[in-house]
Parts: structure tokens; C-alpha cells; sequence
């Protein structure tokens, strides 16, 4: 009877899942199918057709707001690992120091507020400071500004985890060997977290590639990113341009995560291979 009990729960809960993963997923699949639609009509496949691939690749606006968010989204991404990895070693390895606890609330503090608050706060300090010194002005650099910070916080959540479980016994071990603390960062704690690097990366990446609200905050004249070409487009009415435009990047993000999956599964055989190699020398010896 708990046999049967245990089985039944294991089929509710993969009939639970399966509910989850298609009211997910059903939009996006219902998205790409009408970006081949031959006509504009909503929710009726009229026929197959590469017209707004065509039409997409002939609008100007989004080709440029699409090469503009991927620079935004590149750098944001590196800085925000940059200063996340920074961030995440001072409150891991550093337990006790004047004012970490104000120090961690503000790594913290874009993660809880809302997006709005955080453009219009950067919109006003951009202004004050633009006012002041006569930089910058709004545009590139302040939306990469912008984004930084909110990526810097999820970068740094990411990072600090990673950290928190590392062994430190293999620093340790390092230095008693005669390597300086610059080598075992390289050569001993890099390569522990690059998993981590990695998954902070691509998420501060996505962050910023998705942004409207602080884009729209912070972007200034002439500069104007994918995501609010497309909102802009979205409220004077259904263009399937659009459609073309959000399936390439669900094929972009597809693409990324498969090559982070298989970069991570030859990692993970590499690391069991040696493993396993180690083991057999020491039984031989």
C-alpha cells in the first residue's frame, strides 16, 4: 500500500511539473509559430512565411536597438561579475569589519526594490551629477551605469554561494606549498568558482539585455534599446515584427544555455575522469 502510495505521489507531482512547464513554456511556443504567420492576424495561422524575418531585418529601429542591447548587456555583464566577485569575497572572507552590516544592505538593496524606484533615483542622481561636472549625459553609458547595479547585486548572491561552500583547505594547502596569495587565487580559488562566474555572468547578462524600466529612465536621445523598441511598438499595436524579433532571442538565450550545459557536463566528466585516474595511481602505489 505505501508502495502505491509513494507511486502516486511521484505521478501528481511529474503531472504538477508538466502543468508548470506549459503554462510557461505554451506562450513562448504559441509566439515563435505566429512569427512564421503570412498574415498580421492574432491567433489565426493563416500560412507559413519568413515576411516579418524580412520585415525585421529591413526595420532600422530594432536592428540598431538590437546591437545596442547586446553592448549594453556584454559590458554590463563583465562589470557586474567584476564588482559582484569583489563584493562576495569581502562579506565571505572578511566576517568582521566596520560597517558590513550597511555594506551588505546595500549589495543587497536592488535585489528588494522596485525597478522604478531604482530608475528614478539613478535618473535623479544622473542629472545632479550631469549638473555638477557636466557628466554624463544620458545614454550609453548611463544605462550601462544602471544596469551594473542591479547585476552587480544578483552577480554578487551568485558568487558569494559559490564561495561560501569552496574548501578553503585548498588554499590552504596552496600556500603551505610556497604559492603567493595572487597564484592561489589564479591557480586554486579562480577555477573553483568560474562555475559561478559563469552563471552570474549570463544572468546579469539576460538582466540587462531585458531591461525596460531603467533603460527608459536613463537612456537619453537617439539611444533606445531592444526591449524598449519593442514596448514602444507593443502599445500602438500588435506588430509580428515583434514576433521575429523576440523568437531570435529566445533562439540566442536557447543557444547559450546548451553551450553552458555541455561546457558544464564535459567539466563535471573531466573532473570524474581525474578523479577516478587519482584513485587508480594510489591503489597501484
Amino acid at each position: 500500500m505505501s508502495g502505491l502510495m509513494r507511486l502516486a505521489k511521484k505521478y501528481v507531482a511529474q503531472f504538477w511539473l508538466g502543468l508548470v512547464f506549459l503554462f510557461l513554456y505554451i506562450p513562448l511556443l504559441f509566439l515563435i509559430v505566429f512569427s512564421f504567420n503570412s498574415t498580421r492576424q492574432d491567433g489565426v495561422f493563416t500560412g507559413f512565411s519568413l515576411r516579418w524575418y524580412q520585415a525585421l531585418l529591413a526595420d532600422s529601429r530594432l536592428v540598431e536597438g538590437f546591437f545596442l542591447s547586446l553592448q549594453v548587456a556584454l559590458i554590463t555583464g563583465t562589470l557586474s561579475v567584476v564588482l559582484g566577485s569583489f563584493a562576495a569575497f569581502v562579506m565571505v572572507r572578511y566576517r568582521r569589519f566596520a560597517g558590513r552590516t550597511l555594506f551588505y544592505g546595500l549589495v543587497n538593496a536592488p535585489l528588494v526594490m522596485p525597478e522604478v524606484i531604482v530608475g528614478l533615483s539613478l535618473l535623479l542622481l544622473t542629472v545632479a551629477v550631469q549638473r555638477a561636472v557636466g557628466w554624463p549625459e544620458r545614454g550609453f553609458i548611463t544605462i550601462v551605469l544602471g544596469h551594473t547595479l542591479l547585476g552587480m547585486a544578483y552577480a554578487t548572491v551568485v558568487i558569494q554561494s559559490r564561495l561560501s561552500e569552496m574548501d578553503r583547505s585548498l588554499e590552504e594547502a596552496a600556500m603551505d606549498l610556497g604559492c603567493k596569495p595572487v597564484q592561489v587565487f589564479f591557480l586554486v580559488t579562480l577555477p573553483n568558482i568560474a562555475p559561478a562566474l559563469v552563471s552570474a555572468w549570463l544572468l546579469s547578462f539576460t538582466l540587462s539585455f531585458d531591461d525596460v524600466v531603467i533603460s527608459e529612465f536613463l537612456s537619453g536621445p537617439g539611444v533606445t534599446t531592444l526591449p524598449q523598441v519593442i514596448f514602444s511598438y507593443a502599445r500602438r499595436g500588435v506588430n509580428p515584427s515583434i514576433y521575429a524579433a523576440a523568437t531570435l532571442l529566445i533562439g540566442v538565450v536557447s543557444l547559450g544555455i546548451v553551450a553552458y550545459s555541455l561546457f558544464m557536463l564535459r567539466r563535471e566528466n573531466r573532473l570524474a575522469r581525474d578523479l577516478q585516474a587519482a584513485a587508480l595511481s594510489d591503489a597501484v602505489r
